[in-house]
């Protein structure tokens, strides 16, 4: 959710006025929903009274239509934030339902993350049976119990973005030096790594010569260069298509000034220890999602056409790509 912070720094916060509701969709999504806004509140009352039991509780909301135990072995799904919790479960709530529409024996319940770090750190740890990581994520899990079945498809959307105002003076990549540029994560690859070295490649020392804002969200930084907090905005096409049909009159006052190559899309990977079988029946529901009237229902819902098989080999140019991005931009680990 986006308010704006002492700073004037568009952040992924709790909506305050009627502005930041404009502002933030999913805001405007729990009003709509009284359900939804209970089952939020629920959790985070849950989380709250269960402090004094566990250490240090990651942030977990779970959504599901039954409780796992209602119909079997209960499985979480972890989604990266894409979006903030709330849009999360309008975008990928129905998969979880579809699932467990079509699996005997077992309960999908997606859970949604505070941000990447906290994402990370719970994809990690191992907390998950079953998510759909970015690609660096994707290839990070590796070292961590899971393997790769699957990943979306449109590879070609798979690139970063960079917005400017309409209005702006920018127009060559030069023209960023001394500003400020808005990204949603230190990991997050279309949406930052990717421009990071656009600018890179076009003679920009991101390290020096920009002042980088990491502002938590696809939307934040979006909302950062319309609201002038940043001369450019990073972020990748799926979101973008998004905010652009939600909020019209604010999209018509952006436009996208540069983008990146595209590389391999986000991934889908499986705990080590989850039984094959069931893997294999998760992996036929996925990738035959496109070919039912209901499938692709629960696919535009993502911006994507359809999930397709995948492997750990599948993900090699991603690792070139951090290779090189370590090398000359900033070091990360993979």
């Amino acid at each position: 959710m986006m308010s704006r912070l002492d700073s004037g720094l568009v952040k992924s916060t709790p909506p305050a006025s009627h502005e930041e509701i404009i502002a933030g969709s999913h805001f405007t999504f729990l009003l709509r929903h009284l359900f939804l806004l209970r089952v939020i509140v629920f959790f985070y009352l849950f989380l709250l009274s269960s402090c004094s039991q566990e250490n240090n509780t990651a942030y977990a909301p779970t959504f599901g239509v039954a409780p796992p135990a209602a119909k079997g072995t209960g499985y979480l799904f972890g989604v990266h934030p894409l979006h903030n919790p709330g849009r999360l479960l309008e975008v990928y709530g129905p998969l979880m339902d579809y699932l467990n529409a079509h699996l005997d024996g077992v309960s999908f319940n997606l859970e949604a993350s505070r941000n990447y770090a906290d994402y990370e750190k719970k994809l990690f740890a191992g907390r998950f049976q079953f998510a759909l990581p970015n690609p660096y994520q994707t290839v990070m899990a590796l070292k961590h119990g899971y393997r790769v079945f699957g990943k979306m498809g449109d590879d070609q959307n798979f690139r970063g973005i960079i917005l400017v105002r309409r209005d702006s003076s920018i127009k060559e990549v030069a023209d960023l030096k001394g500003k400020a540029v808005s990204f949603p994560a230190p990991t997050a690859l279309a949406g930052t790594m990717m421009p990071q070295y656009y600018l890179y490649a076009h003679g920009i020392d991101v390290n020096r010569e920009i002042q980088i804002l990491y502002v938590g969200s696809q939307e934040s930084s979006i909302m950062n260069a319309y609201l002038g907090k940043s001369a450019a905005a990073a972020t990748w096409p799926p979101p973008w298509m998004v905010f652009s049909r939600e909020h019209p009159e604010i999209a018509r006052e952006l436009k996208i000034q540069w983008q990146t190559e595209s590389l391999v899309n986000n991934g889908l990977v499986v705990r080590q220890d989850v039984p094959e079988s069931l893997t294999a029946r998760v992996a036929k529901l996925l990738f035959a999602l496109h070919a039912t009237a209901e499938g692709r229902a629960i696919l535009a819902r993502m911006s994507l056409s359809q999930f397709e098989a995948a492997d750990e080999q599948t993900y090699m140019p991603v690792r070139q790509f951090l290779h090189k991005f370590s090398v000359d931009v900033r070091p990360v680990e993979y």
